[in-house]
């Protein structure tokens, strides 16, 4: 049995990849909001025939990170109810790494994985490098626009980190980058 709380503003349907593969004693937590509440009709019927338990869990939002501290303090509920169970937390966000190594160091399993095949994100961070080393002209640059893709969830956003990163007339040399990048970041919000 697996207990899987994903967080969907993060990793929107990618974290669903793997869904055919529970079982009829997993169960799935679905924490979504107003900022991330949309599924496509393939989707939508892969979750009705699911095997597993799923729940959808509406949260609200108004300040940063509002549906992370909320899908952990349900981790906290479910873990106190549960404490012999897996838990894995879908989501793609370094920040819940600390929340899983809190209870892994009270003997609770849980980790944080990717999708719900619980793609290791170290692996997919490794695969990002990779991706972004073959598309750039100038591989010096890798490791800093990896970290720049990893860390804003917005098109916008990475660009904006770009232009101050990587400063040149005309910003022609950020936008270089985003051109050679940007199909990288189809899970990304925005344009």
């Amino acid at each position: 049995m697996g207990f899987y709380l994903i967080d969907y503003e993060n990793t929107k349907s990618a974290g669903l990849e793997g869904i055919d593969a529970l079982k009829k004693t997993d169960k799935v937590w679905l924490f979504y909001s107003e900022n991330a509440n949309t599924l496509t009709f393939k989707m939508h019927k892969k979750i009705n025939e699911c095997s597993a338990e799923f729940n959808f869990q509406e949260v609200g939002v108004g300040s940063k990170n509002a549906l992370d501290f909320q899908l952990v303090t349900y981790l906290g509920y479910l873990v106190a109810q549960n404490p012999k169970e897996w838990f894995y937390i879908v989501t793609k966000d370094h920040g819940f790494k600390s929340a899983a190594k809190f209870w892994a160091d009270r003997g609770v399993k849980a980790e944080v994985v990717s999708d719900l095949n619980r793609k290791n994100e170290e692996e997919e961070a490794n695969k990002l490098t990779t991706a972004v080393r073959d598309v750039l002209p100038d591989k010096d640059q890798t490791k800093r626009v990896v970290a720049i893709i990893q860390k804003y969830k917005t098109k916008q956003g990475i660009n904006n980190a770009l232009v101050r990163e990587f400063p040149s007339q005309d910003n022609k040399k950020a936008s270089e980058i985003y051109k050679a990048i940007k199909p990288l970041l189809k899970d990304k919000k925005g344009n």
